[in-house]
């Protein structure tokens, strides 16, 4: 019975979100970029104030990155929406935090334009003042050159002024011309960070879609190796039993306990590692020399074996079972057809960095009706190399002239990677 491989379950790192730290410092950086993009202006200008010019931008900046994180609470909001929407949103939102830091910037400024003012005026010869009604007034001397109707009135050294108005209090619309003025240029600079942050929250989407994609797919290859892995094991319980049954009604008692004993360690020892793991190749020559122990009680007079692994290629890394289906496939239609003496050859040898492993008999090679149980086991032990190892595999398995003979060619690999 083959278990159920559970696919990865969501956890809380695959909750689609920008780091706190990333979206902080992206605030910063924008508002910092602004704040020294308008104190260079004010020093191309060459403005005396720097200070007061300095504490107020700094407060307005501050505020304007409170506005932005208040945005940004409102953006996570719809996170998991198209990103139109959110696009949508941003344009919504960002409007009336735009008029507010416009809205804060008119208030501190606003006594430092006016002292501008009054200095611009009193270094050109007037003055500046309001009246109760709000009206700002300008206040010029009148110029020797006007003629008066009386001229004996005009006195040179204390001439008359005239005064204009310069804004009408009851334009009320020019305050709020020049706080949407003000808003506008805030308004581009938060969208400017709101997409900003789409495209990190885009970013962010990509890499755990690319993460959870992995996942699903070393889920979809464990689970791909260990059915291939326990299409062996019943294949192999099945022959074995039946032998076991054969030697128990031939009257061969002694011949069965020794079977039932090896049999336990094989299966103690194939059972010891996890399906999908990988295991040293000096293991699985191991379990292949308890498998023809196994068969040698069968056939003790005409199964013969001979293994050859270099001692430099014992840590080398292959699937587990892997060789189980050919050797069985020598036994089964090299061995057990014929009355003469067999011998089965499982050898390594590394070519290139490269481990090739062959399995080899000097048998009939492929009996006539043999060729659909034969193909099950190699399909099976090229399937399993594909998943474990892709294209980067060689396969072949072909009748020889003295018998029948499988080659297998992987990479050398001397650490056991892990699936799922």
């Amino acid at each position: 019975m083959v278990a159920a491989i559970p696919l990865p379950a969501p956890s809380r790192k695959d909750e689609v979100s920008v780091p706190f730290r990333t979206v902080i410092l992206s605030m910063v950086a924008l508002w910092a970029v602004y704040f020294v993009l308008i104190s260079a202006r004010g020093s191309f200008l060459g403005l005396d104030i720097q200070f007061e010019l300095f504490w107020r931008r700094s407060i307005v900046c501050a505020f304007a990155i409170l506005i932005t994180m208040v945005l940004w609470f409102i953006l996570r909001l719809f996170e998991a929406r198209k990103r139109w929407v959110l696009f949508v949103v941003a344009l919504i939102a960002a409007l009336p935090g735009a008029l507010a830091i416009a809205q804060v910037n008119q208030v501190l400024f606003a006594p430092l334009n006016e002292r501008l003012e009054q200095r611009f005026a009193e270094e050109r010869g007037f003055t500046l003042r309001r009246d109760e009604s709000g009206n700002l007034l300008a206040e010029i001397a009148a110029p020797r050159e006007w003629q008066w109707q009386n001229s004996e009135e005009f006195d040179a050294d204390n001439p008359p002024t005239v005064t204009l108005v310069l804004q009408d209090a009851k334009e009320a619309g020019a305050t709020w011309y020049s706080l949407i003025d003000a808003g506008l240029s805030r308004y581009y600079i938060l969208l400017l960070w709101s997409a900003l942050y789409i495209a990190l929250l885009a970013i962010a989407q990509a890499r755990v879609a690319e993460r959870r994609e992995q996942e699903f797919r070393s889920a979809a290859k464990a689970a791909e190796l260990r059915s291939l892995r326990y299409q062996v094991n019943p294949h192999f319980l099945f022959n074995t039993l039946n032998s076991l049954s054969a030697l128990v009604m031939t009257g061969k008692a002694d011949r069965a306990e020794r079977m039932i004993q090896t049999i336990s360690r094989f299966y103690r020892h194939s059972l010891a590692d996890e399906p999908t793991s990988d295991v040293q190749l000096k293991d699985e020559f191991d379990l292949q020399k308890l498998y023809l122990d196994i068969e040698a009680v069968r056939f003790p007079e005409r199964l013969t074996c001979d293994f050859d692994l270099p001692e430099d290629l014992e840590d080398a890394r292959v699937p587990g079972m892997i060789l189980q289906p050919l050797v069985e496939n020598s036994v089964k239609y090299a061995v057990s057809p014929v009355s003469r003496k067999v011998t089965i050859s499982v050898k390594a040898r590394e070519e290139f960095d490269r481990l090739v492993i062959t399995v080899a008999d000097d048998g009939p090679g492929i009996p006539e009706g043999a060729a659909h149980g034969f193909g099950i086991g190699l399909a099976n032990v090229r399937d399993r190399l594909e998943a474990r190892f892709g294209p980067d595999v060689g396969f072949s398995s072909a009748p020889v002239a003295s018998g029948y003979k499988t080659e297998i060619r992987i990479p050398l690999t001397r650490q056991a990677p892990r699936y799922g």
